[in-house]
């Protein structure tokens, strides 16, 4: 990835069914996380990593409502915004599917739209600029993993993506934060659905794995799921508010 542009991808569709009935006029990612959209957290940690180009996919009835609320980037310091539509739902994957036109080419960091991170990516994102090739994900270790994707760990390298294991190997969860090179979109077309009907993230990973090009770096700080669950929407409401009060007591000090 050297001495390329790299590109920003935030994925904002689904139908956020476990949030119903907050979600049954609008579209998750744009219920408010303490004072912001929750869409505004995912856009502000790649800008902040340095990435200027950044696409939003979305879906379902309320896509024209991130329009009316991003519009060209400009509460993100950006110049532009660019938006791409997903038709019904078919994993994360699918949805990254539709960036292929938008990277042209460049290697990409995604995020999902409902993810919260406290410290930022800017040193997985500068790992993965010096890379010539390959994916880097990132980590967080939890007291439970079991939700999420748990890697295989052995020598330091990921050796494995289970997704959901009852029994996780690790105390190590893949967030969504994912960092792929060109090749991604080809890696995509090998994929075959799951037995949910969807092209799974995991299976991506594991694809890069396979080659021996799955790099990762473990998140410092906080992360929050915000679209998991009530409880975890109330979460990370409550680590954002904790998170500005502490930065203001810091302020104030100085």
């Amino acid at each position: 990835m050297k001495n390329r542009e790299i590109k920003g991808v935030v994925l904002a569709g689904g139908l956020g069914t476990r949030l119903r009935p907050l979600t049954r006029i609008t579209n998750k990612h744009l219920l408010p996380v303490y004072d912001k959209p929750m869409i505004f957290y995912p856009i502000q940690t790649l800008v902040d990593a340095g990435i200027r180009d950044v696409l939003v996919v979305t879906g379902g009835n309320a896509a024209g409502d991130f329009l009316r609320l991003l519009g060209n980037g400009k509460d993100f310091g950006l110049d532009h915004l660019n938006y791409a539509y997903q038709e019904g739902e078919g994993g994360i994957a699918q949805a990254l599917s539709l960036a292929e036109p938008f990277a042209r080419g460049n290697p990409i960091v995604v995020m999902l739209g409902d993810n919260l991170v406290e410290k930022g990516i800017a040193a997985g994102v500068r790992q993965f600029g010096q890379m010539d090739e390959g994916a880097l994900v990132y980590l967080k270790e939890m007291r439970d993993p079991r939700p999420y994707g748990v890697p295989v760990l052995k020598n330091g390298r990921i050796v494995g993506i289970e997704e959901k294991p009852q029994k996780p190997k690790s105390n190590y969860a893949v967030i969504g934060v994912y960092m792929y090179d060109e090749t991604v979109f080809d890696l995509i077309r090998t994929l075959k659905p799951s037995k949910r009907g969807e092209l799974e993230v995991t299976d991506l990973n594991n694809a890069y794995m396979r080659r021996g090009l799955l790099h990762h770096e473990v998140l410092k700080g906080w992360w929050a799921d915000a679209g998991e669950s009530h409880e975890s929407l109330l979460a990370a409401n409550e680590l954002v508010a904790k998170t500005r009060k502490r930065q203001s007591k810091c302020k104030g000090k100085k």
